[in-house]
């Protein structure tokens, strides 16, 4: 579905909600922005929005009289509702390829954010990903997601259903002829301090990482400033005038692991 020539697709994907995706999904629009890149964002989610009301808030800021800020292209592909699901299923890719096909040759890159549950959208995003993106909170609920932990030695004994999707994922990619797909879990809402089931939930993703085939890097911490900022749209890497010490270490956490998804040629 896609050339050699098409832009790089990101798509930032689980299926739990609550586990900071949107959040994590703009750091990582306005990181690409903000070393020139230009940058495009699908929103499968048409119920909840989150990422389109955060590029809402963020026109909204400017217009209102904040400073200029980069702003993406965005788009919000809706499921379709017709009843036969071999129908809606057709639908659904015809309208997600033709949202691609407004970007695909504009920008460097696409940004998708699925929603937090298992939709056929989502699961045409997982299989066209370049990068998948799969943000978890730091706790064996939501490592769940990924695969079944023992309660005795907190070693993973069976892959989740999730898991198995991506695996899938990856199959159709390389019968395509597709390169592989680079699948990175993040672990975001971290604590400051270390505790036992940081250290645990840390093992447990070092150890799972080498069966399912994804990289695995540290997150977004706990940080009061970034619930503060999507009423206006922004992100820390806007405030640049900001210098205290939280502020620093905030768009520094930020850029490593913008960095870190290995997108720069």
């Amino acid at each position: 579905m896609t050339d050699k020539k098409s832009a790089h697709l990101i798509v930032l994907g689980n299926e739990k909600g609550g586990t900071g995706k949107s959040t994590l999904a703009m750091h990582i629009i306005v990181g690409l922005m903000d070393v020139g890149r230009k940058v495009a964002v699908i929103d499968l989610d048409a119920r909840q929005k989150s990422i389109t009301r955060y590029l809402q808030n963020r026109q909204t800021f400017m217009a209102n009289g904040g400073a200029k800020v980069a702003m993406p292209e965005f788009s919000v592909v809706s499921q379709s509702e017709i009843g036969l699901i071999k129908d809606r299923e057709k639908e659904d890719q015809k309208n997600l390829q033709k949202t691609l096909d407004l970007y695909k040759n504009t920008v460097d890159y696409i940004v998708i954010d699925c929603p937090g549950n298992d939709t056929y959208l989502s699961r045409l995003a997982h299989a066209l990903a370049d990068t998948l993106v799969t943000p978890l909170n730091d706790s064996f609920i939501d490592l769940d997601l990924l695969g079944e932990v023992s309660p005795t030695n907190f070693q993973v004994k069976k892959l989740s259903c999730y898991s198995e999707m991506v695996w899938d994922s990856r199959k159709f990619r390389s019968a395509s002829g597709q390169p592989p797909m680079d699948w990175i879990v993040v672990r975001t809402r971290l604590a400051s301090l270390d505790s036992r089931n940081n250290k645990r939930v840390h093992d447990a993703l070092d150890a799972l990482q080498k069966r399912v085939m994804f990289r695995y890097v540290p997150g977004l911490y706990e940080r009061v400033i970034y619930k503060e900022l999507f009423p206006s749209g922004l992100t820390i890497l806007d405030l640049e005038q900001m210098n205290s010490l939280s502020h620093v270490a905030a768009r520094q956490e930020v850029r490593s692991l913008v960095e870190s998804l290995n997108l720069f040629e």
